[in-house]
């Protein structure tokens, strides 16, 4: 039986953002938050290297893997090896408008297929035995009709598929780019909430022009859950302010006791071979819109700087925030 309090806060999975690093520091800022990866093709798994795409730290629960594919046995096998390292969700995207998989037709694409997620959704859940879930658009081009969506949720649903998450735009294949496509296509709640009406037994997750806590926690109690992309890439202490106010007896790290965790996580990447600057991006953000957020970023992006692989270039940003007019060559590596 699914909870729906599982999916009440999601952060979306972005191509080149949502890796197991960004993961790890999104972990801390909200203990609760269903995480995702960045979309994984199903020729990544078969052809590739499935550690490096599937490798993931245990903290990071719970969180799901988003396969993008349409054809069911390899969409299956990448489900069981999804199954296999451990993650807690499949989800299938049928959402993404880039030319690179239109080209594979998939993503968006499938939206126009129902009957071929069907069949994909069905192929998975014979696979595994955790849920296999949808993230999907409203609808193609500039078709507004209610009943192509619905018609596309309910050919899921007859899957037994009970999980949607409804980035609530279209998606317009041609013209524009994947960034106007997070933009430009207008924002349609109202339609999202008619599934919700409709669907009854399913959980819906909203998504698509969440700015702000405010925003997001109106939407969390009109649906099932909301996810969060750019914003929390943009300012992710945003995922803070959500758990807070969604979980109000959780415990919340101060950004001191973040800044201590990625210096360990970080040294801990490192001595493995990771570059220091792989940890340091999703942390550009962390402090925006206190004194010195500038300073912040500066120093956490700067090549010389991250050319050196050590990891108390995070303390000593950090201390630059408290002392700005003197910012220490070296910073030292906390003990333990």
């Amino acid at each position: 039986m699914l909870n729906p309090s599982d999916w009440r806060l999601c952060v979306a999975p972005m191509i080149d953002v949502t890796d197991r690093h960004c993961r790890y520091f999104h972990r801390l800022l909200a203990p609760r938050a269903r995480l995702y990866t960045e979309m994984i093709t199903t020729g990544a798994l078969l052809h590739g290297n499935v550690e490096r795409h599937l490798d993931f730290d245990e903290a990071e629960h719970p969180v799901a893997l988003q396969l993008g594919g349409s054809e069911p046995d390899a969409l299956a096998h990448a489900a069981r090896l999804g199954r296999q390292w451990g993650y807690d969700e499949i989800n299938l995207n049928c959402g993404c408008p880039s030319e690179r998989v239109q080209r594979g037709a998939f993503g968006a694409c499938l939206m126009a297929e129902p009957a071929l997620v069907a069949d994909c959704i069905k192929a998975m859940q014979d696979a595994v035995d955790i849920p296999v879930t949808v993230k999907h658009r409203l609808g193609l081009d500039y078709d507004e009709s209610y009943a192509f969506v619905r018609d596309f949720v309910g050919q899921i649903h007859d899957t037994g598929c009970r999980v949607f998450v409804v980035h609530a735009r279209n998606a317009v294949l041609k013209g524009l780019s994947p960034k106007d496509n997070r933009e430009i296509p207008p924002l349609r709640y109202e339609v999202a909430k008619q599934l919700k009406a409709d669907f009854p037994d399913s959980i819906f997750v909203l998504n698509g022009g969440l700015a702000d806590a405010d925003q997001s926690v109106a939407a969390a109690n009109e649906f099932d859950g909301v996810m969060l992309g750019r914003a929390a890439w943009h300012t992710p202490r945003v995922l803070s302010e959500v758990s807070l106010r969604l979980w109000p007896s959780g415990r919340l790290p101060t950004d001191a006791q973040v800044v201590d965790a990625m210096v360990r996580y970080a040294a801990e990447q490192v001595s493995r071979g990771v570059p220091l600057r792989v940890m340091t991006r999703p942390m550009l953000g962390l402090v925006n819109g206190q004194s010195g957020a500038r300073r912040w970023r500066r120093m956490l992006s700067d090549p010389t700087r991250l050319a050196g692989n050590e990891p108390g270039l995070i303390y000593e940003a950090w201390r630059s925030l408290q002392s700005p007019s003197h910012v220490p060559a070296a910073a030292a590596m906390p003990a333990g």
